[in-house]
């Protein structure tokens, strides 16, 4: 039986495009608020991956979107004049319209919480935000390094004191899933295809035999409790 669900955040649960292009465009309203989004959110990745590679040491979430967020500016050539409160809009996504009550109905039989690359201090105050019903936060903090490293898959189940088959690991990115299922985790896919806009390329379905897949966490929460 899987006793815990942990979750990838950023885009599975939150609709970070809008929440943070809604930030964007209150402080730089001279500027394409989805397209600062869009490249803000463009340098996640090579942020993360040299961390990953062991090019630099472990750096909270909060400060690599800090250092993204310079870089994004001097591109759009806008000046800021307090960077650091713009940097707060990752606090401040708002939840898919089924998260909430979804998370909830998940949570009255099993332990729901994050497995996201945002640090501790920055998933917490998002779930206040967003009214996230977390049990615990785990994460990149815990094993100081960024998914889809094993450590970051194994750092929870440990947290947990669970073995990974008692564990799932519920996204809406293929990768993410195909890393947990490397280290024993269950999968659970649920579908997100306006996570990038309109015009998403990927993650528009899933690629691999998951054991749920879901379009919603309203299925997700019915297919947990046949799982």
């Amino acid at each position: 039986m899987i006793e815990a669900l942990i979750f990838d955040v950023f885009g599975t649960c939150v609709d970070w495009r809008s929440s943070v292009a809604r930030e964007v465009a209150a402080v730089l309203p001279e500027v394409d608020a989805l397209a600062f989004a869009d490249a803000w959110r463009g340098e996640y990745d090579p942020a993360m991956a040299r961390v990953r590679a062991g090019n630099r040491g472990y750096i909270p979430l909060d400060e690599l979107h800090l250092e993204n967020l310079q870089i994004v500016a001097d591109r759009f050539g806008v000046n800021l004049g307090a960077p650091e409160a713009l940097n707060r809009a990752w606090e401040k996504l708002d939840p898919w319209p089924d998260v909430v009550d979804g998370l909830k109905e998940i949570r009255r039989s099993r332990i729901v919480a994050p497995c996201s690359n945002g640090s501790i201090a920055l998933i917490t105050r998002m779930a206040r935000h967003a009214d996230l019903p977390w049990d615990c936060v785990l994460g990149a903090d815990l094993a100081r390094d960024y998914k889809p490293k094993p450590e970051v898959y194994r750092a929870a189940c440990a947290a947990l004191r669970l073995p990974a088959e008692k564990v799932m690991m519920v996204a809406a990115h293929n990768g993410d899933l195909r890393a947990a299922r490397a280290q024993g985790l269950a999968t659970g896919f649920v579908l997100r295809p306006q996570e990038h806009g309109a015009d998403q390329k990927t993650d528009l379905g899933a690629e691999e035999g998951w054991d749920i897949v879901a379009s919603d966490f309203h299925e997700l929460a019915a297919r947990v409790a046949a799982f």
